[in-house]
Order: C-alpha cells, then structure tokens, then sequence
C-alpha cells in the first residue's frame, strides 16, 4: 500500500507482526509506537520489556522459545544474586542487563526515552522507528482481589495468579504522546493505522490512554485495524483470555470488536473463527479471515501484507464506518 504506517503494539504477539510489517515496508512508511505502560524499575534499573521485546525481535535476536529475552542467554548474574539473597522474582539475564543499564544511565543524564530507544535500536542495526508511546511514566496497574498489583509483579511475579477485578493507568493523565507518535499521527500521508496481535487490556489500553491519542485516531480518515490476539477463545500468549473472563468478558474475536468499539474498521481473525463473520459485521466491523498464528518468520511477513492489503480496501471512507458503528 502506498504512504506511512502507524503499529501499535506491545509484549510478543506485537513484535511477531511488527517484525512483518517492518520486513514488507521500508523504514521511512513505517513507525512502530510500542507501550510503556509496563515499564519499571527494578533493582535500580529501568525495566522496558516490551520496547526490548520488539527491539530483540526486530534485530532477530530474541530467543523464540521462552518468547522474551535474547537467545543464547545466560544467568551468571542472577544466580549471584540469588545466592545473595536478592530478590531473584524477574529474570535479568547477563547479556540482557546491558540494555537496562544503559539505558538507565541515559535516563540519568537526562535524555528521554524515545531519544534512547532511538539510540539503543540504531545500536542494534535496526533501522525503522521504533518509538515509546509516551516518554512520561504511565504504568499499568492491576487491581485485583487481593489489593493492587503493579504489572510486573501480577504478570511475573504472581504469573497472573490473582482474579483480576479492573486495570488503571498510573500517570496517564500527565503523560503525553511521545514526539515520534504525535508526529506519525499527525502525517498527511498516513496511510493506516495496524493495531498489532497484543493484550488489548494490558498492552494497548495503555497506549490509548495517553491524553490526546484516542481523539487523534477517532479524527483519522485512515483506517484502523487490528489483528485479533484470540484464536479460537484463546490467547495464544500472556493472560488476555483469563483477564477477560474475570473481568466478566466471554473471550473471543467478538469481545476484541466491542473492545475497540468505534475505533476499528476491520479485525483480521483467524480460520478458527470464521464463523463469527456475520455477527463482527453486526458490530460494525469488517473482518478478514486469514491464518493468523504466526510460527514462522514467513507467517509473520505474510500475515502483514495480508493485513496491509485488507487495510488498502477502507480507503477514504474509514472514518465515516468508525462514527456510524
């Protein structure tokens, strides 16, 4: 398709399409906007899993078995730690701490996230734009049966173990869009706008509650899609489907349309979900089936350019369809 692209995406099933999107087009039609909302510091280090998640997969260095981290890690360090007494709950592998410490002196001498992302990505080899939603702190917070849980802690340290009650986003009323977002939004040539496969509670919901992103998306005379993180009533990574459950949702590509009601103008799902075509139209989206499980570097590229070729479809009617659903 002809013009830039806006990804928005975050944790593994993002980064699988990222990567596609980044492997069919060239860097100066693509901006990758990633979450931050799951940022924190640990052991006086600060913690961007998803940004290094994209990044890692993007320089195709990420170790695809655990779905996080490089591969060929090792765990020297947190085995010394252990043996110290420290707390040992997140997983920092040796070559990993690198990136978290540099950026964490960055930060301290003053530079901003997407100015160190920027630079740690070049260092990589990576050439497209990968930029943090926001270069204020938002974090995602869980709140559960049992009190409050910062991200992290439900989602690694407690393996999402407590029933999720609701979700709120600390600081997100005095963050803003980062420079590199406020600017893809804002291009004349925008194209489309590619909500990645990732938790749409925990992974995009961060990024739509950055004060003035919502309004600038809804504003789009491109079109928004998105690419459905459940299959068959399943997440195929992280805790979408439970979240969903508990949170009083029944999970499935139908829950995903009234998620992001009024913002979509097509879902791409899965074969395993071919049936619900009809009643995803009746919810004023447009679907796509596709195979949409992405094993392969070749699943990733041609589940891309398939969704970048549904996207081409919308044209300029997009907005129209969002406002009348």
């Amino acid at each position: 398709m002809s013009g830039h692209v806006i990804a928005l995406c975050g944790g593994v099933g993002g980064a699988k399409l990222a990567f596609g999107l980044a492997s069919a087009l060239p860097p100066e039609d693509l901006t990758i906007v990633v979450n931050t909302g799951d940022d924190f510091v640990h052991l006086g280090l600060h913690v961007s899993p998803d940004i290094d998640t994209v990044a890692y997969t993007l320089a195709g260095l990420s170790d695809r078995q655990r779905g996080w981290g490089l591969a060929g890690e090792t765990w020297n360090f947190m085995a010394s730690l252990r043996a110290l007494g420290g707390e040992d709950w997140f997983q920092l592998g040796d070559r990993d701490l690198a990136m978290h410490v540099e950026r964490t002196r960055r930060l301290a001498a003053g530079e901003t996230l997407s100015e160190i992302t920027a630079a740690l990505t070049a260092a990589l080899g990576i050439r497209h734009p990968v930029i943090p939603m926001s270069d204020r702190p938002v974090r995602t917070i869980v709140q559960t049966a049992e009190g409050e849980l910062a991200f992290q802690r439900y989602f690694v340290g407690e393996q999402c173990r407590p029933v999720a009650t609701g979700i709120r986003f600390e600081g997100a009323a005095h963050a803003t869009p980062s420079p590199g977002l406020s600017a893809a939004l804002s291009r004349p040539d925008l194209a489309a706008v590619i909500v990645c496969p990732s938790n749409p509670y925990l992974s995009v919901d961060p990024i739509l509650a950055v004060p003035g992103v919502r309004a600038a998306l809804d504003a789009l005379k491109a079109p928004i899609v998105a690419v459905s993180p459940i299959i068959g009533g399943r997440a195929l990574k992280g805790p979408a489907a439970k979240l969903m459950a508990e949170l009083g949702v029944t999970p499935g590509v139908i829950a995903v349309a009234k998620h992001y009601r009024g913002l979509l103008d097509g879902l791409v799902i899965d074969t395993a979900d071919g049936g619900e075509t009809a009643a995803l139209r009746t919810a004023g989206v447009e679907p796509l089936v596709t195979e949409a499980v992405m094993i392969s570097d070749d699943d990733r590229v041609r589940l891309a350019q398939e969704t970048l070729a549904f996207c081409a479809l919308f044209g300029a009617t997009a907005t129209s369809r969002r406002r009348a659903s």
